[in-house]
């Protein structure tokens, strides 16, 4: 747990205000709460948008953040005099020879803390430092920052904290009919004869109520397609953590590798231990960080796996960045051939959240007429957003 307080007297810029690691996020949910404070409604939507606006423009240009928040989380004409003020105390840090008007109507004093998520540190009533009744503490979560954080702009202990988090993913397919009967309570056209018979015996030969049977629901088959290839390098170590926490925490999923050969690893991924799957994969998959051949990969996949049963009727997600070395009409085709037997055909690109993205690679631009969704996969919380787009009916 780490804390400050902005000095009286200097004229430092944003970052000063903020704890050693604090980002554009900390930032944004810091003044959105000083501007609560003082009266203006801020919805948590606002705050978000800030955020983003502040990942784009950065904290160090004053007339740059100054209009991001003023678009962002000003709403009224008559709140833009109270959020100049908020800003000039809260960015430039008045001192006692500034604007008295402004620094008396927002004298707060400001604790910011960092969570960093360790249930041992003592509780807040406990500290010497304990922040007066005067004192606005603002509490900063590290693992909702990393939530949105890049995949690409992990570090090692960063990577290992969102292979934790992915652990707790659940992905439930939509459900499909099967040849299995079971029992129902609705009144269909096929008779449960067994368990009529039964009720009839204990009813002394009469059938006085009758059952139905009506096919059982089971969930469909996962199929997800993990390109490793140099490209997809920065995504596809943690990518790969989700990959075995579908495996792990589902049935009926199967995992594949994507780079200069087609490599199944549903076996290696089985293992609940997430250190012993990971390294098993690791040994299977040959040609990590490799060239890219997707169409050919697909082709593989389609005679052997895909077309012959194992994509039917299932939920088949690409996970991959689109590049490909190989011809883009190979790729079109394979793609097509999946898209006809599959029950929704997924894409995850980790580069769609770029900002000005197009599908302008060859491969991704021949596959796009062939997908369902098109989704983000750049982060846990565009994973979060995939779950929930598998789970769709």
């Amino acid at each position: 747990m780490s804390a400050a307080t902005p000095d009286a007297g200097t004229g430092g810029a944003a970052d000063s205000l903020a704890p050693a690691g604090a980002t554009p996020a900390h930032i944004a949910v810091a003044f959105s709460q000083i501007l609560r404070g003082v009266g203006l409604s801020v919805p948590t939507s606002c705050t978000h948008t800030f955020a983003e606006a502040l990942c784009a423009t950065g904290i160090d240009d004053r007339d740059a953040t100054y209009w991001a928040g003023r678009a962002t989380l000003v709403r009224r004409p008559e709140d833009i005099a109270l959020y100049d003020r908020a800003f000039a105390v809260f960015f430039e840090q008045l001192d006692s020879h500034g604007d008295t008007e402004a620094s008396e109507a927002l004298s707060i004093a400001l604790a910011v803390d960092v969570d960093d998520g360790d249930d041992d540190s003592a509780d807040d009533g406990d500290r010497d430092d304990a922040p007066a009744d005067d004192v606005l503490e603002l509490r900063f979560s590290t693992t909702e920052v990393l939530r949105h954080k890049d995949f690409a702009t992990y570090s090692p202990d960063e990577l290992a904290q969102a292979h934790d988090l992915m652990s707790h993913l659940r992905l439930v397919g939509s459900p499909r009919a099967s040849l299995r009967r079971g029992p129902t309570r609705r009144v269909t056209s096929s008779p449960d004869i067994r368990r009529t018979v039964r009720s009839a015996i204990r009813a002394g030969g009469e059938p006085v109520e009758r059952h139905f049977s009506a096919p059982t629901p089971r969930l469909r088959r996962l199929v997800l397609l993990l390109d490793v290839s140099g490209s997809m390098e920065p995504y596809a170590r943690a990518l790969l953590r989700f990959v075995h926490a579908a495996v792990a925490g589902r049935q009926k999923v199967e995992a594949f590798t994507m780079g200069t050969r087609l490599t199944r690893i549903t076996r290696e991924l089985t293992s609940r231990d997430p250190d012993i799957a990971l390294d098993a994969a690791g040994r299977r998959v040959v040609d990590w960080s490799g060239g890219t051949r997707l169409g050919a990969d697909l082709r593989e996949f389609n005679d052997q796996w895909g077309v012959r049963g194992l994509a039917r009727n299932s939920i088949v997600v690409i996970l991959s960045d689109g590049w490909d070395r190989g011809e883009p009409d190979e790729l079109g085709e394979q793609m097509q051939r999946l898209h006809r037997v599959t029950h929704r055909l997924i894409w995850v690109n980790p580069l769609k959240v770029t900002p000005g993205y197009a599908p302008l690679a060859r491969g991704m631009a021949a596959a796009l007429p062939h997908v369902d969704r098109f989704v983000e996969g750049h982060s846990i919380a565009a994973i979060e957003e995939l779950t929930r787009v598998i789970s769709e009916r």
